[in-house]
């Protein structure tokens, strides 16, 4: 990975803080995206080379934000080699007790935010016919779970469009790995009411370790997805 232009998209949460200690450890260049701006300099700045490191507040449900983000990897790095989705928010209630707003802020956030953002690194790479896109989709892409129709909804839909994008790039050199990562003990529960046992959760530094995996792997091979679930909560 050394030297390798990667763009971290939620990279102050659990797996994206993780992945890019030890992505700059290995020398890459990473772009940091999130909308918490103090958080991202926090992280930053726990990096020792600083000249590998550029930071982009940056809300993906915004698209101009979103080329913003590309521009200023571009401008600061010439080249975007891998971008990885980490981005994300759940909503887990009852179907009906969804507001209205619980399915926009999924369906924006998650499905419209990492669409952007897909199709933004695309185009960059397609000019490139090089490029390695990491969309961390969570195993309720795969398998559904009462208590969270919205949010299996949008995540669904990553699947969808991923594979679709998967498709129509593959001729010009752009690999797509999703992720099926079972509970991740990451901020992303800190504001859900589901009673879980974060203690028997996955690490993110495992869900960093997949995604590292997936970045390393010979040229020629494409792991087009890795599902990891912890022990304590199995889907088959």
């Amino acid at each position: 990975m050394e030297n390798k232009v990667v763009v971290i998209v939620g990279a102050s949460g659990g797996i994206g803080s993780a992945l890019t200690t030890k992505l700059a450890s290995a020398g890459a260049k990473v772009v940091l995206a999130a909308r918490n701006t103090e958080n991202l300099s926090t992280l930053a700045s726990s990096v020792e080379a600083s000249d590998r490191v550029l930071t982009v507040p940056t809300d993906i449900t915004n698209p101009q934000q979103v080329e913003n983000l590309m521009e200023k990897a571009l401008s600061q790095f010439a080249r975007i080699d891998v971008l990885v989705n980490a981005a994300g928010a759940g909503v887990m209630k009852q179907y009906n007790k969804i507001t209205p707003a619980d399915l926009d802020a999924m369906l924006e956030l998650n499905l419209k935010g990492s669409f952007y953002t897909t199709v933004a690194a695309a185009n960059v790479m397609k000019e490139n016919r090089f490029g390695h896109i990491c969309n961390v989709i969570g195993i309720l892409g795969k398998h559904p779970m009462a208590m969270a129709s919205a949010y299996c909804a949008s995540k669904y839909g990553v699947v969808g469009f991923s594979k679709c994008m998967a498709e129509e790039l593959k001729r010009y050199g752009i690999k797509f790995t999703l992720f099926y990562f079972g509970g991740v003990d990451s901020p992303f529960w800190d504001n859900i009411s589901l009673r879980v046992d974060r203690k028997k959760m996955l690490s993110p530094q495992t869900a960093a370790n997949a995604i590292w995996f997936a970045l390393n792997a010979e040229p020629q091979a494409v792991p087009m997805e890795i599902n990891i679930q912890p022990e304590s909560h199995l889907f088959f």
